[in-house]
């Protein structure tokens, strides 16, 4: 055997070829010195569903590496002649060259690269001697008896970076990368110039940290497993890849010494901060809120200055990422400064958990700085602080065991930390870290806590085996094989008498509802599942299980929204907003937890028809049908209003795209939320080259009509957009806190969130720099620009078509006035209908109904019902839908010359309405369905105490003020270093004969006898209730002066050919306004005097 395998490597010196496994590659003064080198060895059959890894002793002879093959591959080695076997090394190396990098990674230094290492530090010895084994496989055809055995490349090199030991940090790591260029083929020409174009491929890489956990330097021989090179990898995992059985594995030699050499931390130095001289080029440098974006002068400036830069406590990371060196001798300034300086709040510390800082005494202190967070706030974070693992250089860290130790007391953090561990097992670089905190967490909590989370994990299993069969099977299978999958969950709680949800610790749950289980006809179809709640007094628990989609993204843009709400509620800014879970229990699956009582804006409008995405009353009719008396529709409108402002700012900041009226849903109490965030950080959905996301956030026209109470703007309207600039104020304060809870979340694997760009998108979006002036103005355009985008709605429309494929045959058209489907069996059928007479309503829809007398089988007395004409038009259009081969009595026409809303076209109508009954149809006919649906809101008061102050469903009254005052203007007004600043916010009640005027505001600051003061704003298009935001500024305007000073300000009608009207006047002294305070209040507007006229 040892000559076969010598005949495979001739040599005529039999002293260099001993036959030994490493033969080839090692050398024989090597084997003799005894170093104990492993080799892995790797069997692929098809007899094994995974191919078998083990390792032996580098200087076993080939037949005992082949009998320990055999051993592992076949049961029975009674009848196998080991000499039927040789050893063969499969794979070659002919069209590749190999390259070696390796970088020292110095932290917060310049980038890494090897002309940096080697041409700009000349530092003088003793240095890291590095001697270079690497071995690799190229795979080829194996036969599946024969063992796979690595070729190996022996490139012997010894690699001297000339920095001393002394200066390194404690947290250098070393990099190798194991690069590959393609070669012309053997005995072809090579094209001139395609040398240069030769493209390198990166194939590999590792790396290692130089210090061990103990701080001592590394020396001896090492074995590194190679990972392999992925496109957008942001953390590096220190640990080597030994995980997979094709790693390349790589030796290295460091050199050894009869002593160990240790890093000691130094101790700190004087550090006197001063608290004053903050110059303006140092405040701008800490406006940045974003390490990623300092310049090197930033840097410069910041570190220079740093003794006055501790009265900013949020400075700090900014100050630190600007140090020019983190050596040891370096470090003493460093730590001083660190100790000195006020213990940051929670929001900041995360900063210092970044990548940025990887120095062991500043990620301990953040630590420390961290531990007076509360529990429910570090719920808010943990997701960022799993993730900053991967930035510990090892794995016994501080902040380990503050996530053991919080997670021991309290439940919640346990649950979560459980499950945030488990998803991130996939990542392969990391897995084994991860593995052994998740060891650690089941080992502190309890054999209580362990069955729970088995129980728990059970359960997911199943149910991402029941999502996938029905995934798979045919849409018309899909409903049998649901409830075939479902039975093996009711097994399950049958063994276990209760689990909890991976969504919430909160959610216990003891049985499956399996006839309200049901699935969504979308490309992943997920499932709609009804869990029995515990708790008797409960009600039904319902969730979304998804498989096949990668929830981490929601569930990031979920846990800002949350996070944003809870800063505007202690700024005491409640947005009405409605918040809802969803976690990912493992890469492609998890749950979401559903909101009752809501729709998606797409069935909404489509109660109108396939173009109500165009028309403006949906909304508003859908939300007066669900909250029918004026208090519970004024109710609903304000948490409309709140809702949609809280919406728009939140789905601008994150860059939320992909938005159509699918993912867009409404509470019947007014409430507005998205959900589905699969394109965020501005990464647009795309038809070619068209961005399909045309509009800053989605504000569409039937939005505004629900806001302003019909299609002209109103008082409102101004609320609403000063809730929108005031949350957005409030959210730019805390820029610092997103980009941290972003920028930890780089190294998640979310394929959107992967480089500085994405952060960089939230940071234009948040404009830290500018003042709330500017805000405020900048989103102003921003309302407009959405609310003028016809984009939106032809995107909505787009969806309707494209989503009318999926729509299920067992599903009937539901009227938009009825808010579920009424049945023969559940409701009886209709004897009678007659219409009553009509009243006068004061809806948005001005005009008059009709009460309508039903009557039924097998119930006593009548149903008095209101209904508007059109409600009978959309009755009659869906029953000819439904009943297309059935002939209908002809419908009254819906066009009339005149005024339709007058009392005697109402009168008239009733007539009309009493000649057309859908009764005359065949009532079997009609029975299942489509007659029942006009019992939608029955009105149980007795006809004789009928009238119009109990029908009335809502009432929309805004007068102007009487007298000589023709409406209002809000100004903010402030004085700043010789400036005065007024802003024209909005304008309410104008009076104007005829049309809506096109008003635009003029001042003059008086006195001004040359006319030179003149400023004016925008033109407003056909309004009386106008919103501008606009600044307007006066320069030069002394101090002493400001008393004396009047704001002359005129709303005029902007007018196309002839001269502006006047429309009202203000006149607004400056003697009570403050230096440095905003003034904001509301002005009356004066009818013209003849003077002013003039």
């Amino acid at each position: 055997m040892l000559d076969v395998l010598r005949s495979a490597y001739p040599c005529s010196d039999q002293s260099k070829n001993t036959g030994f496994v490493w033969s080839p590659s090692v050398g024989p003064e090597e084997l003799q010195q005894g170093l104990g080198v492993s080799v892995k060895v790797t069997v692929i059959s098809d007899h094994f569903r995974e191919p078998l890894t083990f390792t032996c002793d580098g200087s076993s002879t080939v037949d005992l590496l082949i009998y320990q093959t055999l051993c592992y591959a076949n049961e029975d080695l009674d009848h196998i002649d080991v000499d039927h076997y040789l050893l063969k090394v499969c794979g070659q190396l002919l069209h590749f060259t190999i390259q070696l990098q390796l970088n020292l990674s110095l932290p917060l230094s310049q980038p890494p690269t090897l002309s940096f290492l080697l041409y700009s530090l000349f530092l003088s010895s003793p240095s890291i001697l590095l001697y270079i084994l690497l071995s690799h496989c190229i795979p080829s055809f194996l036969p599946s008896f024969l063992p796979s055995f690595l070729p190996f490349l022996f490139l012997p090199c010894r690699v001297c970076f000339p920095v001393q030991i002394n200066q390194l940090p404690r947290e250098t790591q070393l990099t190798v990368t194991l690069y590959a260029s393609a070669l012309p083929p053997p005995g072809g020409v090579e094209e001139k110039g395609s040398k240069q174009r030769r493209s390198i491929e990166s194939l590999g890489w590792v790396t290692m940290p130089l210090f061990n956990f103990r701080h001592i330097l590394t020396c001896g021989r090492k074995l590194l497993g190679l990972w392999p090179s992925t496109p957008g990898s942001n953390a590096r995992s220190s640990f080597p890849n030994f995980s997979q059985p094709d790693s390349v594995i790589l030796q290295v030699d460091f050199p050894t010494s009869s002593f160990e050499v240790g890093f000691g931390t130094p101790p700190p130095a004087e550090f006197s901060p001063h608290l004053y001289l903050f110059s303006l080029s140092l405040s701008l440098c800490l406006f940045v809120s974003c390490v990623s974006r300092l310049t090197p002068e930033d840097k410069r400036l910041l570190w220079e200055k740093r003794s006055f830069c501790q009265s900013e406590s949020g400075a700090l990371p900014l100050v630190l990422a600007s140090a020019p060196r983190w050596e040891w001798a370096c470090l003493s300034d460093i730590y001083a400064l660190l100790r000195q300086w006020a213990c940051l709040n929670h929001h900041h510390a995360l900063g210092l958990l970044h990548a940025t800082f990887p120095d062991q005494e500043l990620r301990h202190t953040a630590v420390q700085w961290m531990d007076s967070i509360s529990d429910p706030e570090l719920l808010d974070f943990l997701p960022q602080l799993v993730q900053a693992l991967k930035y510990e250089c090892y794995l016994d860290s501080p902040l380990v065991r503050f996530l053991l130790r919080r997670a021991i007391g309290d439940m919640r953090i346990a649950h979560y930390l459980f499950w945030l561990l488990k998803d991130t097992l996939q990542d392969s670089q990391f897995s084994g870290r991860y593995q052994h905190l998740l060891a650690g967490l089941l080992c502190c909590v309890g054999r209580g806590f362990r069955e729970e989370f088995d129980r728990q994990c059970w359960l997911v299993t199943i149910l991402a085996k029941v999502a996938q069969r029905v995934r798979d099977t045919s849409p018309s299978s899909r409903q049998a094989i649901l409830r075939e999958g479902l039975e093996e969950v009711r097994q399950f709680f049958s063994v276990s008498s209760s689990c909890r949800l991976p969504l919430n610790p909160g959610m216990l749950v003891k049985a499956i509802n399996i006839q309200l289980c049901s699935y969504f006809n979308s490309n992943a179809v997920p499932l709609k599942l009804s869990f029995q709640n515990l708790d008797p007094l409960g009600d039904n628990i319902n969730v979304i299980f998804k498989s096949g989609d990668d929830l981490r993204q929601d569930m990031l843009t979920l846990q800002i929204i949350r996070i944003m709400n809870k800063i505007w509620i202690q700024e005491g800014l409640d947005m009405r907003m409605v918040i809802f879970r969803c976690f990912s229990t493992g890469r492609g699956r998890g749950m979401v937890e559903m909101i009752p009582q809501a729709e998606t804006l797409r069935k909404i409008q489509g109660e109108h028809g396939v173009t109500g995405s165009f028309k403006d009353r949906p909304l508003a009719d859908w939300l007066q049908k669900h909250n029918p008396t004026e208090d519970e529709y004024e109710k609903a409108v304000e948490n409309f209003i709140y809702s949609c402002a809280g919406c728009c700012v939140a789905t601008y900041i994150l860059g939320i795209c992909d938005r159509h009226n699918d993912n867009i849903m409404l509470k019947t109490s007014g409430h507005m939320f998205h959900i589905d965030f699969g394109k965020f950080l501005g990464h647009a959905q795309m038809f070619g080259n068209i961005k399909r996301d045309r509009a800053p956030f989605v504000f569409t026209s039937d939005m505004a009509y629900v806001i302003n109470g019909g299609e002209k703007p109103s008082s409102r309207f101004h609320d609403f957009v000063d809730l929108c600039c005031e949350a957005y104020n409030l959210i730019r304060k805390h820029t610092h806190l997103f980009l941290n809870l972003l920028g930890l979340m780089l190294s998640c694997g979310i394929p959107e969130l992967s480089d500085l760009d994405d952060l960089k998108y939230v940071y234009d979006a948040l404009r830290p720099h500018e003042s709330e002036a500017d805000a405020t103005m900048y989103f102003t355009r921003l309302i407009e620009s959405s609310l003028g985008s016809v984009a939106t709605k032809l995107n909505f429309f787009i969806h309707n078509l494209a989503q009318m494929k999926f729509a299920s045959s067992e599903e009937h058209p539901v009227l938009s006035f009825a808010p579920r489907v009424y049945t023969l069996k559940t409701d009886g059928l209709i004897r009678n209908l007659f219409v009553c007479r009509h009243i006068r309503t004061y809806s948005s829809s001005k005009g008059y109904a009709f009460v309508v007398k039903v009557e039924r089988e097998g119930q006593q007395g009548s149903v008095l019902v209101q209904r508007s004409f059109e409600e009978f038009y959309e009755l009659h259009s869906k029953l000819r839908l439904v009943f297309p081969s059935s002939k209908l009595p002809s419908f009254p026409s819906r066009f009339l010359i005149g005024r339709s809303r007058g009392e005697a076209m109402a009168d008239r109508r009733k007539d009309e309405l009493n000649g057309y009954s859908p009764i005359s149809v065949d009532p079997a006919l009609l029975a299942p369905w489509a007659v029942t649906h006009i019992n939608t809101i029955h009105v149980h008061t007795p006809p004789a105490t009928i009238n119009t102050h109990t029908l009335i469903l809502y009432k929309i009254c805004w007068a102007p003020v009487s007298g000589k005052v023709v409406g209002e203007v809000k100004l903010s007004i402030s004085y700043k270093s010789d400036k005065l600043f007024i802003m024209v916010m909005h304008i309410r009640g104008l009076v104007s004969e005829g049309t809506d005027p096109d008003p635009y505001v003029k001042l003059y600051l008086l006195p001004d006898p040359q006319k030179t003061s003149k400023r004016k704003t925008k033109a407003a298009r056909r309004t009386c209730n106008p919103t501008y935001n606009e600044m307007l500024v006066y320069d030069r305007i002394p101090r002493g002066d400001l008393q004396q000073r009047v704001i002359h300000l005129r709303v005029l009608g902007d007018g196309a050919f002839w001269e502006n009207t006047l429309l009202g006047e203000a006149f607004i002294p400056l003697k009570t306004l403050t230096p440095g305070q905003c003034w904001a209040d509301w002005h009356q507007l004066g009818t013209p005097s003849t003077d002013s006229t003039h």
